[in-house]
């Protein structure tokens, strides 16, 4: 018994006390390594979420980037459209003119409705200048009747 008393204080309770102190020792580094991997998770996880974010902010502004180019562009077709145009009317209206003022003799036939004569021959040149921005706005989808009003 008292070799038993011996061996227990000399031997089982150093051995135990050792393997307490080694598994309390192994689980402290588990934990450890637990809560390592878990930062580094989070950590991951936090940074692509950062990504995610950087490249939505991005392509949110470079959107907003490309429709104010758009409407810029646009804007600067429809100024260009109607400026072209203003250079044209006049062409335009020396080429309708055109063939009438090379002309010798004209012979009018009239009802009597309406005007004759030279006013009925200016009016038909005016009807046709008065027609083209209507055929502007057919051919390229701008008005420049109203560009001109806004411009004024």
């Amino acid at each position: 018994m008292r070799r038993e008393k011996e061996l227990d204080s000399k031997v089982r309770k150093p051995a135990e006390a050792e393997k307490f102190r080694l598994e309390t020792i192994a689980d402290a580094e588990k934990q450890r390594i637990v809560l390592e991997a878990e930062a580094e998770a989070e950590a991951i996880q936090l940074r692509g979420e950062a990504e995610a974010y950087a490249i939505e902010v991005k392509a949110k502004a470079e959107a907003e980037q490309m429709a104010k180019k758009a409407d810029a562009w646009k804007e600067y077709k429809e100024a260009a459209l109607v400026d072209m145009m203003l250079k044209v009317l006049p062409q335009v209206a020396a080429e309708v003119s055109g063939p009438i003022s090379n002309t010798r003799k004209i012979t009018m036939v009239s009802t009597g409705d309406g005007p004759i004569g030279a006013s009925k021959i200016t009016g038909e040149v005016l009807d046709i200048m008065a027609s083209l921005p209507a055929t502007v706005k057919t051919m390229t989808g701008v008005d420049i009747s109203q560009k001109l009003a806004n411009s004024g």
